[in-house]
């Protein structure tokens, strides 16, 4: 499997993020795989946004959860993740990250760099 993040890489404060994870090598409606969008803020440890499942159940981190939205296009075989009202400390790289319950193959996308300035 292989995900391919691509995106605006400045977005100024207040305004609205989309992110487009491009999947290949599996379809986002396998059984029991869950598609993850992954934060890492300069200098920051790994953040977990929230995922989609394969069913399409959505699950969001609590901090974000207000701010953030992500879908899919199963058709086009590619998650999104929305955010909005952006600040400054959203800079970071985000990554689109797959992964199996139960199993430890994990997959990462090469990630893309959002720039949140004015």
């Amino acid at each position: 499997v292989q995900l391919q993040e691509s995106g605006p890489g400045l977005v100024k404060p207040s305004q609205t993020l989309s992110l487009t994870c491009t999947v290949s090598g599996g379809s986002i409606t396998t059984n029991y795989y869950y598609w993850s969008w992954i934060r890492q803020p300069p200098g920051k440890g790994l953040e977990w946004m929230g995922a989609i499942a394969y069913s399409g159940s959505t699950y969001y981190s609590p901090s974000l959860k207000s701010r953030t939205s992500i879908s899919r296009d199963n058709a086009k075989n590619t998650v999104y993740l929305q955010m909005n009202s952006l600040k400054p400390e959203d800079t970071a790289v985000y990554y689109c990250y797959a992964d199996e319950y139960g199993e430890e193959l994990e997959y990462w996308g090469r990630g893309t760099l959002v720039t949140v300035s004015s």
